[in-house]
């Protein structure tokens, strides 16, 4: 095929607003480098690392809940998830699927033609477990939140499934942070998840991982949202701010949390964990800071760990999970990718169930 010298963007000018989003229908399209593919999007998921990374929230200045607003007090040092300045202008998306429609020096020509995942980490190849040397796509490099992005050939997965693009795109980062959770918290059949803020796209996904383990799960939810959460699979469903959780637990053991959410209510998380329980979190969307009791860490013998970058193997995992049929997606709304500002204004009004996606 003949692929354009320009292509259709929504670049992103620096830290603040959705007004920090810029339209393009003439942004140069990307050339593959050694090692890369370059990649006709169908379409690119949304998530909390954009909307993060766009306000500025991982800056320790800010001490509030996710809220897509501008935060004056963000300092550039520490504005991103890695703690190093993001550079101007960026094209982010991190959910990307498409098709491989060239490749650069030393990539398989075969794969011209198929249709790839892409993985959300960045790696230095020669040390890929090195997290300080690890990127995020959308982040430290252009993502999918464009007609045309190019990726590394060894951070894609061909896939061979009947869902379409945007249902493809559902997956990515959300699947894989919650396989590193997952990972992290040695999750198996005789675990009891509680999972709260089910109703997201990580919530959802550590829904299915930990059934695809053998785990039993407590999901909670806005009860709106039930019914939704219901399909995913978890064998009960809580409300989202119970007035006194342990009582709606009615005994159940509580072995493993996997918390997206932090915020008032973490407190009464940690009290539900079994002796010898684990805690694990990849964000805190309804706010960083929490009252923690060292007492209750310590002397019921807890485990926590945060889980950010994760084994590249974890990505590989739900890619076959998702060829083998295992894993349902969770497609709330599909929006046209000049209309990404809208798409997340959506999202983050946190009104839906799954993810949304975004189509050139």
């Amino acid at each position: 095929m003949t692929i354009p010298a320009t292509m259709k963007a929504m670049v992103l000018t620096g830290h603040g607003d959705l007004d920090k989003y810029v339209w393009h229908t003439d942004w140069p399209t990307p050339q593959p480098g050694p090692m890369e593919v370059l990649i006709e999007v169908g379409a690119c998921g949304l998530n909390n690392t954009d909307v993060n990374t766009r306000t500025g929230w991982y800056s320790k200045a800010v001490d509030e809940a996710t809220t897509g607003g501008a935060y004056d007090e963000v300092e550039e040092e520490d504005s991103t998830w890695g703690g190093a300045p993001l550079t101007f202008p960026r094209i982010q998306g991190a959910d990307a699927v498409g098709k491989v429609v060239a490749v650069g020096d030393g990539a398989d020509a075969g794969l011209v033609g198929k249709r790839v995942l892409v993985a959300g980490w960045l790696r230095d190849w020669d040390d890929p477990m090195n997290r300080d040397k690890a990127g995020y796509f959308g982040s430290e490099c252009d993502g999918g939140f464009a007609e045309y992005t190019k990726a590394d050939v060894r951070g894609i997965a061909p896939i061979e499934s009947d869902l379409s693009d945007a249902e493809l795109a559902t997956f990515s980062c959300s699947y894989v942070t919650a396989e590193g959770m997952l990972e992290r918290a040695g999750v198996k059949e005789r675990d009891t998840v509680l999972i709260p803020g089910a109703s997201g796209g990580v919530g959802g996904a550590l829904i299915q991982l930990s059934k695809l383990r053998g785990a039993r799960v407590i999901a909670m939810a806005s009860e709106a949202k039930h019914a939704e959460v219901a399909a995913l699979g978890p064998d009960r469903i809580l409300p989202r701010s119970p007035d006194n959780l342990r009582a709606e637990l009615k005994g159940e053991k509580i072995t493993v949390v996997a918390d997206v959410v932090g915020g008032e209510q973490w407190p009464a998380l940690i009290d539900l964990l079994e002796r010898g329980g684990r805690y694990t979190c990849s964000g805190a969307i309804a706010g960083p800071i929490v009252e923690f009791d060292l007492r209750t860490f310590y002397l019921r013998d807890l485990t926590f760990t945060g889980s950010t970058v994760n084994a590249p193997q974890d990505f590989f995992n739900v890619a076959s999970y998702i060829q083998q049929g295992k894993l349902k997606p969770a497609l709330a709304a599909t929006y046209p990718l000049e209309q990404l500002r809208e798409a997340q204004t959506a999202f983050i009004q946190k009104k839906h169930t799954g993810n949304i996606v975004v189509t050139p």
